[in-house]
């Protein structure tokens, strides 16, 4: 099965893409193209469906490099291939031909462009990551490199909608606590819980930081679970494990 990847023309002509779990040589509970070795999934077909990617994207499977997430707000430059994949959240590099590579199954996955200056970014932006200030991290990695903010475009790739983020009161007073204003993100629920808007709260932040462009591509990963890998789809369907999708970067 051919690959299905989601790009949009906010990052063209960089090469990117959102992918699915579409193509891929996993099986079962993962089946698909899962990329994340942090699943219960075999080495081997994480491995292969990892090169599928590479070769989509245009690079050696050695070029195309993630972390060891951790919804930190670590953010890493990276000059060249890793021997171990570092502990961090977000990717940044001035280097054409490595590509930059984010896993996320319902977490933010944010791709950042600023072309001119040869920049580039990958974020996994999850709700803590996003309150912790991930995305201003990696934007600020950005400018170190020589990138300018007012240049810099960002999509915000497949990520659990509102409809499906329902969370508890005491979610609700993390994020008031920070800021008063927050509140706009939340809708009410049934009983005490709320509908929390992750994609519309990582817009706010990345508007707020100044770059020259913030969009959404509008995919939600719980509600199509035969094209996105999603934990709290899994959680719901009381599957042990569930897959992770990748979203690439690359000058």
């Amino acid at each position: 099965m051919s690959l299905n990847i989601i790009t949009t023309e906010v990052l063209s002509p960089v090469t990117h893409g959102f992918f699915t779990r579409k193509g891929g040589v996993s099986s079962g509970i993962y089946r698909g193209l899962n990329c994340g070795f942090g699943s219960g999934d075999t080495a081997k077909n994480v491995q292969t469906n990892r090169r599928q990617v590479a070769t989509a994207i245009g690079v050696d499977n050695a070029c195309l490099v993630s972390l060891h997430q951790t919804h930190s707000t670590t953010v890493i430059t990276a000059q060249g291939p890793f021997d171990t994949p570092p502990m961090g959240d977000a990717l940044v590099t001035n280097q054409p031909g490595l590509a930059l590579a984010i896993l996320t199954a319902d977490c933010q996955p944010v791709l950042f462009c600023d072309r001119p200056a040869g920049v580039i970014g990958a974020a996994h932006a999850g709700w803590r990551g996003a309150l912790d200030g991930i995305l201003e991290h990696t934007l600020a990695a950005m400018v170190n490199l020589g990138a300018k903010r007012e240049k810099i475009a960002a999509v915000i790739g497949p990520s659990i909608s509102q409809p499906a983020y329902e969370v508890g009161p005491e979610f609700v007073e993390t994020f008031l606590a920070k800021n008063r204003d927050n509140a706009r993100f939340f809708a009410k629920g049934d009983g005490d819980r709320f509908l929390f808007d992750l994609p519309e709260f990582g817009l706010l932040r990345l508007r707020n930081a100044g770059i020259g462009r913030a969009e959404w591509t509008g995919h939600c990963t719980y509600s199509e679970p035969d094209k996105f890998y999603s934990f709290r789809h899994a959680t719901h369907q009381s599957e042990a494990d569930y897959g992770r999708l990748v979203s690439v970067i690359c000058l």
